[in-house]
């Protein structure tokens, strides 16, 4: 009579380690060079706007990543509003857009100085969520703003990278006197992006500022960036019309059935059918969130919630 043999706990964890390790070697063969577009598509947009799109370039060439990148065409002009939510007491409009393979929110603040700079209350130790910026301000909405770094490995979002700025003065500054990409507002509310060193914040009278790239339009000119080099993911990013009025932005991603994400030349075209004279991106990925009237109002890709972060804009109340 045969006997039944008895898995044996080892024998199924050296089972689970083989899987493991050859589905991670066999990963890249089948999304990046099989037949599955959506999937390549979601996989090299993720990437290559990641910390490590250099997984994406040891695979492919350059020509092949701009190829797959510019497949979908997101970039629909103009870009159609489908619902609009104006709050006359709070001085702000909301609206849905969607482009042809993204859907994000727009909000639309008509004075600048309403605009803020929030900063994590344990900076260099953790970061906060947007809602717990937006709770500890009293400000009314809250959209993720800078980059930032992880020299621990923590990942716990307390370092924000380059300069940030909040009532005038300098409270962080991760890049000495070096040239960095800010996103600000200066004391007259105008939105200032593009190069500038710790020394300039006086001089040009800047308020508040974080620090991201690239810029997208530079007083009514097209910023340097390229689609390739960014990929397609969630976006965040800030505007400014001629009349000053704020223009913030969200556009969910890799959420195939809901909205791939954006382009840099998606968020561009946007802000161009919003009259902007400046613009920049701001951190996206999972970092971006859009909160207002006590909840998160896009859909976050983070599985885990939201994020923690050094640095957001506030809407501060009338």
């Amino acid at each position: 009579m045969r006997k039944n043999r008895k898995i044996r706990p080892k024998m199924m964890l050296v089972f689970m380690l083989f899987n493991l390790v050859f589905s991670v070697i066999l990963f890249p063969f089948t999304v990046l060079w099989g037949p599955f577009e959506a999937t390549k598509t979601l996989a090299v947009g993720s990437i290559l706007s990641s910390r490590h799109p250099q997984v994406v370039e040891a695979f492919l060439s350059d020509e092949e990543i701009s190829e797959i990148v510019n497949k979908y065409d997101s970039a629909a002009r103009p870009c159609p509003t489908w619902h609009t939510v104006s709050d006359a007491s709070a001085g702000i409009t909301i609206e849905d857009i969607k482009g042809k393979t993204f859907k994000g929110k727009v909000m639309l603040i008509k004075d600048p100085k309403r605009v803020k700079v929030a900063v994590t209350k344990e900076l260099e130790v953790r970061g906060e969520r947007v809602s717990d910026f937006v709770k500890d301000t009293g400000a009314i909405a809250g959209i993720n703003g800078g980059g930032f770094y992880d020299p621990n490995g923590a990942g716990n979002g307390g370092f924000p990278d380059g300069l940030t700025i909040h009532n005038g003065e300098i409270v962080h500054n991760s890049i000495g006197d070096k040239s960095t990409d800010i996103v600000a507002l200066d004391k007259e509310g105008k939105l200032i992006v593009g190069q500038v060193k710790a020394d300039d914040i006086k001089k040009k009278n800047i308020q508040e500022g974080v620090s991201f790239w690239p810029a997208l339009i530079k007083d009514g000119k097209r910023g340097e960036f390229q689609d390739s080099f960014w990929g397609v993911a969630p976006r965040t990013a800030i505007g400014q019309k001629a009349d000053g009025t704020i223009i913030l932005v969200v556009i969910d991603g890799r959420q195939p059935t809901w909205s791939w994400g954006a382009k840099m030349s998606d968020l561009y075209n946007l802000f161009l059918d919003y009259d902007a004279v400046n613009a920049a991106n701001l951190d996206g990925g999972s970092s971006t969130e859009l909160f207002y009237n006590g909840k998160v109002i896009n859909k976050l890709w983070n599985w885990a919630g939201e994020r923690y972060l050094p640095t957001v804009f506030v809407v501060m109340p009338e």
